[in-house]
């Protein structure tokens, strides 16, 4: 595989300085909780289903209970039933599991809750010790089940095997309908898809609830819950024995639920999910604490059950010059690396962003992205890249798009990414038609077939274009890292200043801060206490 030979000194001073930077968002997670890592912790004790009782509605629906969506879950019912009794200083397992010492069963607490009978208080001395032993004995069954998961998706790969080559071939099916999305995205994978990515409803991302059962109904995509996880999952089941071949399943851990998604994605066995540490943030103008506090959680989920994280990146490319700003690509990759291997996730695991986002129109711009995807991975030889299409300057002129499609293949072979996005010819005109994803699959498969391997001649040399303008780029990163670790709040307050996306989010603006809440000396969460020993026995 080629890579570039970058300055092993810059290359570690980068990587010391995203440490710097990222050091005060760990110690905020360290010091923090959130309602949705509380409710992950209830989802791992198995603790499922809604409040049948209508007329309110989910919370920031205002829904009346009609719908599924619109239901209110039973972890959330629970969750703010103990803070609004107790408080969530302590987590929520203390005061659960001490009210269940009467052989109640957790579902049956939540329905004391539903009707109002349920009470809470943090229990001392030995009825606090009870408690935690039952909530971690409840926390543990969970994560074995996550375990069971992996120790399965590892039986099928060996059975079926993988994909016969890199990059795998990555392709977005939603049409609102769970029951619409198993038969294309089978088709998807006949036609030659390695990985089916489900993409969400339009704005699930800021509901602070995670919807419950199938759903058939979705704007721009379909809920993420664990039913349609569960389905979708068996569907590519039974197309990936039928093909021979391992079909992995991603959606999206992001939003305001982010570590109870991980929890259901471990549950239902999906192999990769979107997880960035700062796109909900820029791009949904959710608030940093609460993203930072979420995403480590999620990410030692993940981290457990074995499954690729997908960073966002090249979102920034969308919104900000995909030259002028290409340092902060890289400043992200690197801060995004930082922040998952503290939460326990491996390099097989990071399935780090970029994009081919360069306007074409831009002399020598094939060039440019070339020294951009080495550059990435050159930094990161491990990880499995996730090469995103253009879409920004995508016209609606089909021919052109197409032919940038194929320069955005060709250099994704020639650079050794592990995980390509199928562009196609009508992004950002028209939701795609079957045959436009039949033309993209096969603009995918006639440049793999036909240059895959050129990677073995592609030999840029030392002191050339592509190598300099790597080298500049990374200098740049390696500055703009420099000022983010020396400001107190580092990562945080890069981000009020525009520094990503050239998008300004504050430290207490945005959605969801009224939901983070900082522990309190006798703080106990079994699930995070188990996930925790495992990275330091592994370690």
């Amino acid at each position: 595989m080629t890579t570039l030979s970058l300055d092993p000194a810059l290359v570690a001073r980068a990587r010391q300085l995203a440490a710097l930077a990222a050091r005060p968002v760990i110690d905020l997670a360290h010091r923090h909780t959130t309602v949705s890592v509380e409710r992950a912790v209830l989802r791992l004790a198995g603790l499922t289903g809604t409040d049948p009782v209508t007329g309110e509605g989910a919370p920031g629906v205002g829904g009346v209970g009609g719908n599924p969506v619109d239901r209110v879950p039973w972890v959330n019912r629970v969750v703010d039933a103990v803070r609004d009794q107790v408080g969530l200083e302590s987590g929520v397992a203390l005061p659960v599991w001490h009210a269940l010492a009467s052989g109640k069963s957790l579902q049956g607490l939540a329905e004391d809750v539903g009707a109002g009978t349920a009470r809470f208080e943090i229990p001392t001395g030995a009825d606090a010790d009870r408690a935690r032993e039952a909530a971690r004995d409840a926390a543990a069954a969970g994560i074995a089940r996550i375990d069971a998961n992996r120790r399965r998706r590892e039986e099928l790969v060996s059975r079926h095997g993988d994909p016969p080559r890199r990059p795998w071939i990555y392709l977005i099916v939603a049409t609102g309908d769970i029951h619409e999305d198993i038969p294309q995205a089978q088709a998807a994978a006949r036609a030659g898809a390695d990985v089916i990515a489900v993409i969400r409803s339009t704005g699930q991302s800021l509901l602070d609830y995670v919807p419950e059962g199938a759903t058939r109904t979705g704007y721009a995509g379909t809920y993420a819950t664990q039913e349609n996880f569960r389905l979708m999952r068996a569907a590519l089941d039974e197309v990936s024995a039928e093909l021979g071949r391992y079909v992995r399943l991603t959606n999206y851990a992001s939003g305001l639920c982010m570590p109870e998604i991980a929890v259901l994605a471990g549950l239902e066995r999906l192999d990769m999910m979107l997880n960035d540490a700062m796109y909900g943030i820029l791009f949904r103008d959710i608030n940093p604490r609460r993203t930072f506090v979420d995403q480590r959680f999620s990410r030692m989920v993940h981290a457990r059950a074995g499954i690729i994280i997908n960073t966002g990146e090249d979102n920034y490319l969308t919104t900000a010059d995909a030259v002028d700003e290409a340092h902060t690509v890289t400043v992200s990759q690197l801060l995004n690396e930082t922040l998952a291997k503290e939460a326990g996730l491996e390099d097989w695991q990071l399935g780090l962003g970029h994009a081919f986002e360069i306007d074409p129109d831009r002399p020598e711009s094939f060039r440019l992205e070339l020294a951009h995807a080495l550059l990435a991975r050159s930094l990161f030889p491990d990880a499995p890249l996730k090469w995103m299409p253009p879409t920004k300057h995508m016209t609606g002129d089909v021919f052109r798009g197409y032919l940038l499609d194929g320069f955005f293949n060709l250099a994704g072979a020639l650079t050794g990414q592990g995980i390509l996005l199928v562009g196609m010819m009508t992004e950002a005109v028209v939701t795609p038609w079957l045959s436009d994803r039949d033309l993209a699959l096969r603009n995918v498969r006639y440049v793999l077939n036909s240059a895959g391997n050129l990677a073995e001649d592609f030999a840029p040399p030392p002191g050339g274009f592509i190598d300099r303008r790597a080298d500049t780029v990374l200098r740049e990163a390696v500055d703009l890292l420099g000022r983010i670790a020396d400001h107190p709040e580092g990562l945080i307050q890069a981000i009020a200043d525009g520094t990503f996306g050239i998008t300004k989010r504050p430290p207490d603006g945005g959605k969801g801060l009224d939901g983070v809440v900082a522990t309190g000396p006798d703080a106990f969460n079994p699930a995070l206490e188990l996930l925790e020993a495992k990275e330091t026995a592994d370690a």
